[in-house]
């Protein structure tokens, strides 16, 4: 398994964190534009505040983790500067979107944009000790803890009290993001924080009896019978469990590890396309048409994850089951999402495998997934 650690490797340094550092600074504005065709081409210019608060924390991390290179961390500071200055409203909630000057299009309905916010300003306090970029951190983080069970608040289009459903990426994602904060937060938060949130996603979305994690769940943890209690997504459920992997290394618990590994190949069987190869992107529960018309779409971000999650698997474990996993999911992204030609990887194809849409970044798709996973198998490999 070695050897896949300097492909990786070699295919960030030399492909990837070029295209991003060529084609998407704004030096005018600051910030950058994430909407780049095959070539690097800006074809939209809005800037989206999760997807610029990644690219913050992606170039901030490789400064950190990579080598210590005055072109990252300038990178990275392009990047928080723009949003320090522009990426929240009175309230401290941070927009969805901004247009190239910094002025607010998308109101902040979605917490995730303050989730990659506090990930970006923490990981860039590492590098650059003001407080101020702490303190952007830690009150984005509590602001989110705030609004955890109502994440969209005034901007939630449901009406309240028929069918109260609780999602499962905001609880996987926090797992995450507190380890990402470990270094601003109070240890017994964390611990608290984290040994909920991973009962939460093992003993509730997970289903045992299916075998299956769900999307959403009720607000007292069962199954519902709809379109949204019946969905799964495999790419989530996948990438949350080598978060947990990591909870588990962290806590030295390899009875989490080995759960989390159990789940995890559990969902990529399941979730596999004996057809036509790769991982679909949604599944009804109960084999019923999913109302996602995109359902049967092999995504990036759900073969690199899951990529992640079977290298992090192998290396704690040495499961050959994650290892011909590992072989057979590596042989498909590579053959499949990466571009021949060079740079950053496509990001969405058909059912049968073909390129659906040549962009290399969009509204969804920024400098994070790719980038991300190819250096956490390198570094995960190269041990």
């Amino acid at each position: 398994m070695k050897t896949y650690a300097s492909l990786y490797e070699q295919e960030l340094l030399k492909e990837v964190i070029p295209f991003w550092e060529q084609y998407s600074p704004d030096t005018e504005y600051g910030g950058y534009f994430t909407c780049l065709d095959r070539q690097g081409k800006v074809y939209d210019t809005d800037k989206f505040m999760w997807l610029q608060a990644r690219q913050a924390w992606m170039f901030a991390t490789f400064y950190n983790q990579l080598e210590s290179k005055e072109t990252w961390k300038d990178m990275a500071r392009r990047g928080i500067e723009f949003m320090e200055k522009h990426g929240r409203d009175e309230d401290g909630n941070w927009y969805f979107s901004l247009t190239k000057t910094g002025a607010p299009l998308v109101q902040p309905y979605n917490i995730f944009s303050d989730c990659f916010a506090a990930m970006a300003f923490g990981s860039f306090y590492k590098i650059d000790r003001q407080e101020a970029y702490a303190q952007i951190a830690l009150d984005t983080f509590q602001n989110i803890l705030k609004r955890r069970d109502n994440p969209k608040g005034r901007y939630n289009k449901l009406y309240p009290g028929t069918r109260n459903l609780q999602n499962f990426a905001l609880p996987m994602i926090l797992c995450n993001l507190s380890l990402e904060l470990e270094h601003l937060l109070d240890k017994n938060q964390v611990d608290e924080l984290t040994d909920g949130l991973a009962d939460l996603i093992l003993n509730q979305f997970y289903d045992k009896d299916t075998g299956l994690v769900y999307e959403n769940i009720t607000s007292e943890g069962a199954l519902h019978d709809s379109f949204e209690g019946r969905l799964l997504n495999p790419g989530h459920a996948i990438e949350s469990m080598w978060f947990l992997m990591d909870l588990g290394r962290r806590k030295n618990n390899q009875t989490l590890i080995l759960r989390a590994e159990k789940i995890m190949l559990q969902q990529l069987a399941h979730g596999w396309d004996e057809t036509y190869g790769g991982i679909f992107y949604f599944l009804d529960a109960q084999g019923h048409p999913p109302q996602q018309l995109e359902w049967d779409q092999k995504l990036w971000w759900v073969h690199l994850e899951t990529l992640v999650a079977l290298a992090k698997s192998y290396a704690a474990t040495q499961n050959p089951a994650s290892k011909a996993w590992f072989e057979k999911v590596h042989e498909y992204t590579w053959n499949h999402f990466r571009d021949p030609k060079g740079g950053e990887w496509f990001g969405y194809l058909n059912r049968q495998g073909q390129v659906y849409l040549p962009l290399k970044g969009g509204k969804w798709k920024g400098c994070f997934h790719v980038p991300r996973a190819l250096l956490q198998i390198a570094k995960t490999l190269q041990s």
